[in-house]
């Protein structure tokens, strides 16, 4: 959305205008320049399929010749007593995706099957949003609620005859034993401090994303926990620390704690795999794959 407003999509009228010498007429129509507006909401095609949404069309009023009119009328005009008004970022995802079929491949989309699509992911998109009911242990008191914190623990292999590092967490609920594990591996950083570091980030940045607010970080580095603790301490990893640091904020609960080796055996098995192997590898999921060691 925010590509279309400012101008930043690849139309034949924008790439035209930054000196590309291209044709800057609609490859679909041919009936005007390519422009965001035209593309989105004025070629026939994109005509078609907003006609046959449930989006309300009215002449004059949507579509128009204007973008930030037509804009503002999915943010602002749109009724608010039907759900499926929500779908027109969709429509507008799938409107650019089958242009770019078209253009690319010579491949085109029949109406129905986009607005088809963007009900789909509209759809999975508001039940995402949906809040899971809240799985804190309830007392008797309301001032007595125990939070039961979800525990991650992280670990990061290096070595210094390996080009490769690997950095891993393994993430556990206590409560409903729910389980999911990340790998990854990078180019080997100065120092295991640094890909230590980096393992905790990279868990830290993996949980704000799947929505685990409430977290204690365990890890078998003494010195990682001394580095979160007393940041102005550590200025060669400023940088590092200072991105900790803003994710730190964002969580509810947040602790890091020290825990012995042999505790954290999931995660170096994690990172070690990753480091082990000769090509990139970015492994978030709930299960093991073939590559990973048995963790039980």
């Amino acid at each position: 959305m925010w590509q279309a407003l400012t101008g930043c999509i690849a139309v034949g009228a924008r790439l035209r205008s930054r000196g590309m010498q291209i044709d800057p007429q609609c490859m679909r129509c041919g009936m005007a320049p390519e422009t965001v507006n035209h593309t989105l909401f004025e070629c026939p095609p994109a005509l078609q399929v907003w006609a046959l949404s449930p989006i309300p069309t009215a002449p004059a009023h949507f579509p128009t010749a204007g973008l930030f009119t037509n804009m503002t009328h999915l943010f602002w005009h749109l009724p608010t007593n039907d759900d499926r008004m929500r779908m027109y970022p969709w429509l507008i995802w799938y409107i650019w995706k089958a242009r770019n079929d078209k253009v690319i491949a010579n491949v085109d989309w029949d109406p129905n099957e986009i607005i088809v699509k963007a009900t789909a992911e509209a759809t999975a998109w508001a039940t995402a949003q949906e809040k899971s009911e809240t799985r804190y242990p309830s007392s008797s008191s309301p001032e007595e609620t125990t939070i039961v914190e979800d525990v991650c623990q992280v670990d990061g292999a290096w070595k210094d005859t390996e080009h490769r590092a690997g950095l891993r967490w393994y993430f556990c609920n206590l409560e409903f034993g729910d389980k999911i594990m990340g790998t990854c591996n990078l180019r080997r950083g100065i120092s295991p401090f640094q890909t230590e570091l980096e393992a905790l980030l990279w868990a830290m940045q993996c949980m704000l994303r799947l929505n685990k607010l409430l977290m204690v970080f365990q890890t078998d580095c003494s010195d990682v926990v001394k580095m979160v603790s007393k940041l102005e301490e550590w200025p060669a990893f400023s940088t590092l620390l200072d991105e900790v640091d803003r994710c730190k904020r964002k969580f509810i609960s947040f602790s890091i704690m020290q825990i012995p080796r042999k505790e954290n055996t999931k995660a170096d098995k994690l990172a070690r795999s990753a480091r082990a192997l000769p090509t990139d590898v970015y492994y978030v999921n709930s299960v093991s794959s073939a590559w990973i060691p048995e963790l039980l």
